[in-house]
């Protein structure tokens, strides 16, 4: 306990999956938490965002650690909200240790238009180099700015492979964005000890990939697969016999990024894939 004490971190998509169980190991290891989340459906994903119900249990969960939690439903695609939101949260917190880029979509298959391309590497891409450069005027020496990017970006095909529809494309750009990017920005921010790394996670068990589009992805042979279908592909992902890892496997991998034990790693590509790059 106590990895993060007295930091103050910020957590885009924090309202469910992945992003409230970033948020939440933070406040459990000592953090003030900075809660952001669009709250609303983004036309032509697929599959429905948060709630503002949700933001509020993320709320309630990073409180019952008696941290901080400053929360604000802002899209991370309009740079002049976000900016205002990040501004008016570390003046309430007096600054950021902290910055975790983690808010995305996945608007994969064959069927979506061409504009899924478009929304993809709007939230996936523009949103996180948003949340990172409205974020940079607050982060002390010392701090730590995480990515999430995605192991899929580093499989073969992961762009052009026609069965994931211009969607899957917008997503494995974006997230091959994100690789290059932390790298270039570490080594800018490396002489003020900023540190900026990337988690690539690999399927991992929230409401993204539990939605009919990811389903199908996974099951072509099938018109309308089940969760049960799907389940049975998951596990060719990766190396290790699992469908998908928990999003407290990449929690702790962003407490680690984000505590002085990693004070001197910097632009790192991390991946919490259960062995699946060891397929490539």
């Amino acid at each position: 306990m106590g990895r993060v004490e007295g930091k103050r971190a910020l957590v885009t998509g924090a309202a469910r999956g992945q992003g409230r169980h970033h948020a939440v190991r933070l406040a459990e290891e000592g953090a003030d938490v900075v809660l952001l989340d669009i709250c609303a459906d983004i036309p032509g994903v697929g599959y429905p965002m948060a709630t503002p119900e949700d933001l509020d249990e993320t709320v309630r969960l990073v409180e019952k650690f008696d941290r901080q939690a400053v929360a604000a439903v802002v899209d991370v695609r309009d740079r002049a909200a976000l900016g205002q939101a990040i501004s008016a949260a570390a003046e309430t917190l007096g600054g950021l240790d902290v910055v975790v880029a983690n808010a995305g979509i996945c608007p994969i298959g064959p069927d979506f238009p061409v504009t899924a391309f478009a929304v993809a590497v709007d939230v996936d891409l523009v949103g996180v180099v948003n949340t990172i450069h409205a974020a940079l005027p607050f982060v002390s020496a010392g701090g730590s700015i995480i990515a999430t990017g995605s192991v899929a970006a580093m499989l073969p095909d992961a762009v052009n492979n026609p069965g994931n529809g211009p969607g899957g494309a917008g997503y494995g750009l974006a997230k091959q964005f994100i690789a290059d990017y932390v790298v270039v920005l570490a080594r800018q921010l490396a002489a003020q000890r900023i540190r900026v790394n990337a988690v690539h996670p690999t399927n991992c068990n929230t409401d993204m990939l539990h939605s009919p589009p990811m389903y199908k992805a996974f099951r072509k042979d099938l018109a309308e697969p089940t969760r049960a279908d799907a389940e049975e592909a998951f596990p060719h992902m990766q190396a290790m016999p699992i469908p998908y890892v928990e999003p407290d496997d990449i929690a702790h991998a962003v407490i680690y990024l984000a505590s002085d034990e990693s004070r001197y790693v910097t632009g790192l590509q991390l991946p919490v894939d259960g062995g699946a790059l060891l397929k490539i």
